[in-house]
């Protein structure tokens, strides 16, 4: 398998994630000798589990598509793994003239309309398309050609090093002792607004004073932010703590007592699979891919946008439960072990025809 990807190894965020999460499984697939991965970035240093090879990237966007086409050719390329729509009328030419069959991995607001005939057409040519949510699917099948058959959802998965856990040391580090504490982790990116950070601060002042928002993420939309919680007259009450590691991460999900995420654009919504893996109550809008992170409810809380504010002051209220219980019933809907399963399933599907 020749993975063709936007990040995997040595790259960051969701997306990446989930290549780094598909293509380990898909190693293990029977009839999957070996996976080779070309990324378009690998910023961070990584390691590479047993059967996985990522090659750098060649210089600039010709540089790159010459090598995926070089790759291709070798003679030894029977899947081409497309991690990304905006790679896909490439990936179909090298799955073309390699006679590879193409697997396409669609994830959110990128694959939500229409992007245009190259695109399509390209999609429209793949053995098999890998949606991440209910939803997407039902988007790409809205604007694309192509068998539902052929059509199959994947959903994300979350590490097993999201679990339960003793957070105390962090909450005094932050000077949030005491408090009820919020918690956002998302990019803050003036191109994606939809993730909510503004609907969570604009409810703050309508909330008990002991409630701090803590989010987590970068972007260029943060001095934007931060300027909204001061007018807002909330500025001592959300603290933008930037990029974290994932130590860091997994004690900020463990700390904190609801974690929120109104958005209306997610494809799944990653993070909320770790906040609930690590005990934490999460809360959503109903809203596109989010529903299924959330099981319909039966997960996380998943609210109509006007309900938003009410079911957040009633989660406030109820606190966590059981942390363990909650843990638990996520990783045996998501875990890796579910997710490898499903992804081995898919591939033999696609290797017998």
């Amino acid at each position: 398998m020749l993975a063709l990807v936007p990040d995997a190894f040595g790259g960051r965020g969701g997306i990446a994630q989930y290549n780094r999460y598909f293509l380990t499984a898909a190693s293990t697939a029977p009839g999957i000798e070996q996976v080779e991965i070309l990324p378009r970035h690998a910023p961070d240093a990584f390691t590479l589990p047993p059967g996985l090879r990522q090659v750098a990237p060649g210089e600039g966007r010709i540089g790159y598509i010459l090598q995926a086409l070089s790759m291709a050719l070798s003679g030894k390329i029977g899947v081409i793994f497309c991690g990304h729509i905006n790679l896909v009328p490439l990936a179909a030419l090298a799955a073309r003239l390699s006679r590879s069959k193409l697997v396409v991995q669609t994830h959110g607001i990128e694959a939500w309309g229409n992007p245009g005939k190259p695109y399509r057409r390209a999609l429209e040519s793949a053995d098999l398309v890998l949606c991440v949510s209910r939803y997407t699917r039902a988007q790409v099948l809205s604007w694309a050609a192509i068998d539902p058959e052929r059509v199959v959802v994947v959903p994300n998965t979350v590490g097993p090093m999201f679990t339960p856990g003793d957070a105390s040391d962090l909450r005094t580090q932050w000077g949030l002792t005491g408090k009820r504490v919020l918690l956002t982790v998302a990019r803050m990116d003036a191109r994606e607004r939809y993730k909510g950070h503004e609907r969570v601060i604009a409810s703050l002042p309508s909330l008990p004073g002991d409630v701090v928002y803590v989010v987590l993420g970068e972007g260029d939309d943060r001095a934007r932010l931060e300027a909204f919680a001061r007018d807002t007259e909330v500025a001592d009450r959300v603290l933008f703590k930037g990029g974290v590691g994932r130590d860091v991460l997994i004690e900020s999900y463990r700390m904190a007592d609801l974690y929120v995420m109104p958005s209306t654009g997610e494809g799944f919504g990653i993070a909320f699979l770790e906040a609930m893996a690590s005990g934490t109550p999460a809360l959503g809008l109903a809203v596109g891919g989010a529903t299924d992170a959330l099981c319909d409810g039966a997960l996380g809380i998943a609210a109509t946008e006007e309900d938003f504010h009410a079911a957040l002051a009633r989660q406030l209220v109820a606190g966590k439960s059981d942390p363990l219980a909650l843990s638990a019933a996520v990783a045996a809907r998501f875990g890796s072990e579910t997710f490898t399963a499903c992804t081995r399933s898919v591939l033999k599907r696609l290797l017998q025809g």
